[in-house]
């Protein structure tokens, strides 16, 4: 019973990894990064309601809403930023930036480019991310599906 509960866990496990293999994309995972498990770091930038917010007028929050989202455009387009986002609701957390870059330096930096943040009106805090590569893919994904830009 024993031979054939371990020729039947063999056979199986022998199939995972096959099937494994078949599905497994080497030139894919090398174009997004990937490691042996299909993952790597990203950094999440968590936007906050800024300190500021109330020395701006109504058109000139307006304003900077309209450059933020012109950065993020901008940040998508160069590859650094593949997912950013509103929370609904109006708490002080405001939104998510997903950033494909290799450290919080290079993603304070460019988080640091955005109007509404250089006006103080957002403010964010930063943290490494490990998940997966894939992710990279998904503003590409993503054009398929927009019939309207932002």
């Amino acid at each position: 019973m024993k031979k054939i509960f371990l020729s039947l866990f063999l056979i199986f496990g022998l199939c995972i990894l096959t099937n494994a293999q078949e599905k497994y994309d080497a030139k894919l995972a090398e174009k997004v990064g990937a490691d042996d498990y299909g993952m790597k770091k990203f950094v999440i930038a968590f936007l906050y309601r800024g300190d500021r917010v109330n020395e701006y007028t109504e058109q000139e929050r307006a304003d900077l809403q309209q450059g933020h989202l012109a950065n993020i455009g901008r940040l998508a387009e160069e590859g650094k930023m593949v997912l950013a986002g509103p929370f609904f609701g109006n708490e002080d957390l405001r939104g998510l930036f997903f950033f494909d870059v290799g450290s919080i330096e290079e993603a304070e930096a460019l988080t640091n480019t955005d109007p509404a943040i250089e006006a103080g009106v957002l403010k964010m805090e930063l943290k490494e991310w490990y998940g997966s590569a894939a992710l990279s893919l998904l503003l590409e994904m993503h054009e398929k599906i927009q019939k309207v830009d932002i």
